[in-house]
């Protein structure tokens, strides 16, 4: 940055002896190509966050010159997103690792059950002789699942089940063939796997680390979790995340010359309590440090730290620190439509019913909802009566993005049943709606908020047309955490309804907010509204 800041001075002074000189024309023109030039240079480096959303819990590997990333989201269905990339900064979603992770009522919204904050978490990521694997655990079903293929991009996958849920392992295959777990918390523990990967080999599970949490002091309160095991020289690099009480998330990194120990520690990153990822390395030899950072209610969102070797150490940061910029990368092109991306419900032959940006809050009842009943339109009918939004099934949902954004739709809500409430929500425990809600005979547009805990209404304005226009504004910069929501009648004036949500990212969804599409029954099944259209963009109007 120095050098570049040199050079754009350079050209300023190039500028200053241009006018006591006086030469051709041409040298001014000269100089301002230089200077944009230098301008552009400036910019053309990658800055951190390199994804403003959530995409907690990463795993990555990188193939050839390709890089693949897996992620959590729990009780969202299909889940284990995979991500792809060829810079390391600009992503895009590529496939999932299931449709549905198991039958249950829990995952289903059945019977009163559900699975919020819980579901599939952390997967490890690993690419062996010709073949990706995924695994990842599940405490709704006391299971841990192995996913297979040898197309991580258009699958098929093999899937394997076995008891117990084994938290926040790390899968490795060791250069002899064998393959392990490591898992646990504080107290780390290793198993073999049967050469199937089918279940564990009864006798081989051990202690690994004792006490993994130890290199950040003895007052912890987040026991060492979250391991991912790398093998890089022969030598064996043990991430983990810890955290102090009174201070931040942080790396703990254990390396041995043998995959069974002994095992020596130390601290390695504390700072912006950016934690818990491990080891990439680019063709050109670069290493990086991919972590992650709680941040508010646009949840948990992925860093890219700089990784420099010394005495056989990754030390991870510039002088401790994760950098905002990030040189020698490529600029960031958004996340649009990569991560989150606008959907007319358009559909030529042979595509998707939907982008793999969207996902079903829990699994969805495929009997409720269509594509294909009216042309371009997404159809949700009401399968059954439910109390809540949060216990109500198929709402199609994609993540919000920093550090703002603005989602909206168009809904059809003519063949609505008395009882039903249809809209746009921001999804997580403390969630907002806006919607049509039809009760005795009458339609109105109101904002739900459940920001107190409970849910309440705000505003009724009545609604004498079939078509209505509805939009949520997002705010996280400086982690404001606000939401705005409004109405329209014609798609192009906007009114505000009701007051302003106060987001809040809560431990039992453990999810960044989520725009979602929903309609639901409060007293009779089978109405059905149609959507138009999502779109969503990265910039608020700030007109309204």
């Amino acid at each position: 940055m120095k050098i570049k800041a040199f050079s754009i001075f350079a050209v300023l002074l190039g500028f200053f002896a241009a006018a006591v000189t006086k030469p051709d024309p041409n040298f001014y023109i000269f100089q301002i190509l230089a200077l944009c030039n230098m301008t552009i240079a400036q910019d053309n480096v990658a800055h951190n966050p390199i994804i403003y959303a959530d995409v907690p819990d990463m795993s990555m590997i990188r193939v050839d010159d390709t890089y693949y990333m897996s992620s959590t989201t729990m009780h969202m269905a299909p889940g284990v997103p995979i991500m792809k990339s060829k810079d390391l900064v600009n992503w895009e979603l590529v496939n999932y690792a299931y449709d549905i992770l198991d039958d249950v009522d829990a995952l289903n919204l059945e019977n009163g059950e559900s699975t919020y904050g819980r579901g599939s978490w952390a997967s490890c990521l690993r690419y062996h002789s010709g073949m990706y694997y995924i695994s990842t655990f599940a405490a709704t079903t006391n299971k841990t699942y192995i996913y297979s293929t040898k197309d991580i991009e258009k699958g098929p996958w093999k899937t394997i089940t076995f008891e117990p849920s084994y938290h926040d392992h790390s899968i490795f295959f060791d250069d002899d063939g064998r393959v392990y777990m490591i898992w646990s918390v504080k107290k780390l523990r290793m198993v073999e796997l049967k050469e199937d990967l089918s279940g564990i080999k009864e006798g081989t599970e051990q202690v690994l680390i004792e006490n993994a949490s130890a290199p950040a002091g003895d007052n912890i309160m987040l026991g060492a979790e979250g391991s991912q095991l790398f093998k890089v020289n022969g030598t064996y690099y043990l991430f983990n995340i810890t955290w102090p009480r009174g201070g931040m998330r942080t790396v703990i990194i254990h390396r041995a010359d043998q995959i069974t120990g002994p095992y020596e520690g130390r601290l390695a990153l504390q700072d912006k309590g950016v934690a818990q990822g491990g080891l990439i390395d680019t063709p050109d030899g670069r290493w990086f440090a991919y972590l992650f950072q709680d941040h508010g209610a646009v949840g948990r969102i992925p860093y890219l730290v700089p990784v420099k070797w010394e005495d056989g150490w990754p030390v991870l940061g510039v002088d401790g620190k994760v950098p905002d910029v990030l040189e020698g990368l490529s600029a960031s092109t958004g996340l649009i439509p990569g991560i989150v991306a606008s959907d007319d419900f358009a559909r030529k032959k042979g595509e998707p019913a939907l982008p793999l940006v969207w996902q079903w809050n829990h699994n969805p009842d495929n009997d409720f909802w269509s594509l294909t009943e009216r042309k371009d339109y997404l159809r949700l009918t009401t399968g059954r009566v439910d109390s809540t939004f949060t216990m109500a099934r198929n709402t199609l949902t994609q993540r919000t993005i920093g550090p703002e954004c603005s989602g909206s739709t168009s809904i059809d809500v003519s063949n609505m049943k008395d009882g039903d409430f249809a809209g746009l929500a921001l999804l997580q425990r403390k969630y907002g709606l806006v919607g049509v809600k039809y009760d005795n005979g009458v339609k109105s547009i109101v904002l739900l908020s459940a920001e107190t805990g409970v849910a309440v209404e705000f505003e009724h304005v009545p609604l004498t047309q079939k078509t209505v226009y509805l939009k949520a504004d997002c705010d996280f910069r400086d982690r404001a955490d606000v939401a705005f929501f409004f109405y329209s009648l014609d798609g192009q004036s906007w009114t505000s309804i009701g007051e302003q949500l106060d987001m809040e990212y809560t431990l039992p969804h453990f999810m960044g907010y989520r725009y979602g599409l929903f309609n639901y029954a409060t007293k009779t099944p089978g109405g059905f509204v149609d959507f138009d259209y999502f779109h969503i963009s990265n910039q608020i109007d700030k007109n309204e």
